[in-house]
């Protein structure tokens, strides 16, 4: 076995082993000393929803380091949460999702500083891909340069019609620099994402659905949340299938994109064994063969 098909293994593996519940939270709960990071598991029929708030509104929900940091202990705690099925990123300041990098913050930073910084949110951004549950972000606002990135990194992305985004960063004389080079080419085309970022163009909710960039598009509400509202009903579809299944399929997805074809059968392959011995494959063959709905625990 190629040293490839091993971590693909190993990481098959790791998301189907009974993991310990973290920390709960029925209504929005800070993280740390702060409140720019509010978690909210929710309860009832969405029991399984993960809502990860970014609430930091004088600043436009931009990165400082302290949000990083934050951002990252959150991502740590949800990862080892086996109840947490579906993930959806919001924000809680009303106009905007996420405005980028702390450009205040940035200017009072040594190149060297600045050079640092970007690696630990290229590294929040690949966190947050890098969950093994779907994750959906949101956006009921603004989303522009890094706060794209970040939508970019997620699974499955919702928009109110006249959300802006756009990867900005040219403008700057700068590049997108925590993944948008390497996602956006991906998501749409190396040729339209070229354009998209030379130009560095700023499109509304409905150019980028037309465009693939985003999955649904709704017109905005009066409580400004549509996108949001849209999200919840995607990861409601989500929550009643086997969580065990609904992280292979990802798994097998997210890295079969990156290899050629036969080896992306080899990677899901790997994934299918792992859900072979599962309680909820029998719990799905049980449920079919009594025609009743599933009752699936995530083992």
């Amino acid at each position: 076995m190629s040293i490839l098909m091993q971590g693909v293994a190993k990481l098959a593996r790791q998301v189907t082993r009974p993991l310990v519940a973290a920390r709960h939270f029925a209504a929005a709960a800070p993280y740390g000393d702060g409140d720019e990071v509010l978690v909210e598991r929710l309860e009832g029929p969405r029991q399984g929803i993960s809502v990860i708030g970014l609430n930091r509104p004088a600043a436009k929900n931009s990165f400082s380091r302290g949000m990083v940091e934050t951002f990252t202990d959150v991502l740590d705690d949800i990862k080892k949460d086996n109840g947490s099925r579906v993930v959806v990123l919001r924000s809680l300041t009303p106009g905007i999702f996420c405005a980028g990098a702390d450009l205040k913050e940035r200017k009072g930073m040594t190149p060297e500083e600045a050079t640092e910084f970007v690696k630990e949110l290229r590294g929040l951004l690949i966190a947050i891909e890098q969950l093994p549950m779907p994750v959906i972000a949101a956006l009921d606002g603004a989303a522009l340069g890094g706060g794209l990135e970040m939508a970019l990194a997620c699974d499955i992305r919702t928009a109110a019609s006249n959300t802006k985004m756009g990867l900005v960063e040219t403008r700057l004389a700068i590049i997108p620099g925590a993944g948008g080079t390497q996602r956006l080419p991906r998501i749409l085309s190396p040729a339209l994402a070229k354009e998209l970022i030379f130009t560095a163009r700023v499109l509304d909710g409905t150019e980028a659905k037309d465009l693939g960039l985003v999955n649904h598009v709704v017109q905005q509400n009066e409580t400004k949340d549509a996108a949001y509202q849209q999200a919840l009903k995607l990861a409601e579809e989500i929550l009643p299938n086997g969580p065990v299944g609904v992280r292979m399929a990802k798994l097998a997805i997210d890295k079969g994109m990156q290899v050629d074809l036969a080896t992306g059968y080899s990677i899901e392959e790997i994934c299918y064994s792992q859900v072979i011995p599962t309680k909820d494959r029998l719990e799905g063959l049980a449920a079919f063969a009594e025609k009743r709905k599933p009752v699936y625990k995530g083992e």
